[in-house]
């Protein structure tokens, strides 16, 4: 089977190719006969009744400079394609929801990965609220006066912007801390959103666990230890990745999430679990399958193509 394939994702040019998951799930393709298309989610749009995209074939190889070679630029109907990856990176603002909504006008006939619908519905901080009891204590508000409430009944916490990602704008507030007031202040002078506060787990001091799902499978797993002095763990902020396994409950945590995953179509999902705890459900940009690759010798990649497969040719 070869199928044609657009990675709608910031520019391939720039990613760190050690790194990228979208990076390595191209190659994966390119290995398995698959022909890529990529373009970035500004190059997007509705025109007449037709999703358009404005991007350039792509050639992948791992080589440090030089990993990517171009064709010619092209517009495409995106119906054209069998399959569309939507792989930008949040924040997860308007400007993404209004990309899934047009993605939502090929899919299924085109097969997106995930589901434009459901990644649209399940933010990374909010499809959580779906497992009360696998979470730890949660909050969301804007109103200091719950915020201040909630830190009492809690002591430490972790506040942090509820659709923001990598790390960006998360605090950890002890019970003395008298910034909580000036924090919900400043962010209430950037947005109307409201904040996400969770009861701090000092276990994330040992790692924030990313484990990978596939088809709402667990597949594999890597530890993120934060730098010393450091209360988040993630690795664009300098998170050291590990390598290491699931446990009892970790396994318990994806057998409860991973049957709703796979009815949603979200294929490829990363869940972050700290001491038992789950914190995150991430499925608009999950990262992790190199450093499991290189940790476990997991192919992830061709475990999700497989799974891609298989839709196409049941379609």
């Amino acid at each position: 089977m070869s199928l044609y394939v657009a990675l709608q994702m910031d520019p391939i040019e720039a990613v760190a190719i050690n790194a990228d998951s979208t990076f390595r799930i191209g190659l994966e393709a390119e290995a398995r006969g698959h022909r890529l298309f990529q373009y970035t989610v500004d190059q997007l749009r509705y025109d007449e009744g037709r999703v358009i995209a404005r991007g350039r074939p792509v050639t992948l190889r791992r080589k440090e400079g030089d990993h990517v070679t171009f064709g010619d630029w092209a517009e495409v109907d995106l119906a054209e394609f069998d399959v569309i990856w939507l792989r930008q990176d949040p924040p997860f603002d308007m400007a993404y929801v209004t990309s899934t909504h047009l993605l939502d006008r090929v899919h299924p006939d085109t097969l997106v990965v995930n589901d434009p619908f459901w990644v649209r519905n399940c933010p990374e901080k909010l499809m959580v609220l779906d497992f009360p009891d696998l979470t730890p204590p949660t909050m969301i508000a804007r109103d200091l006066a719950a915020f201040r409430a909630f830190r009492e009944r809690h002591g430490e916490i972790i506040v942090k912007p509820l659709y923001g990602n990598g790390g960006a704008g998360v605090f950890h507030l002890k019970p003395g801390d008298p910034n909580l007031s000036s924090l919900l202040e400043t962010f209430a002078g950037i947005n109307r959103e409201p904040m996400i506060a969770q009861k701090y787990l000092p276990a994330v001091s040992k790692g924030d666990k990313r484990i990978i799902l596939i088809d709402g499978e667990p597949v594999g797993a890597i530890n993120r230890v934060p730098q010393e002095g450091e209360a988040r763990s993630n690795m664009h902020v300098g998170g050291r990745a590990e390598k290491i396994g699931l446990t009892e409950r970790e396994y318990e945590i994806c057998t409860r999430i991973g049957p709703v995953l796979r009815e949603k179509g979200l294929i490829f999902t990363g869940i972050d679990v700290i001491d038992g705890w789950l914190t995150e459900i991430n499925v608009t940009s999950p990262t992790g399958i190199q450093e499991l690759e290189r940790f476990d010798g997991i192919n992830a990649a061709g475990i999700m193509w497989e799974a891609i497969e298989r839709r196409v040719a049941e379609r």
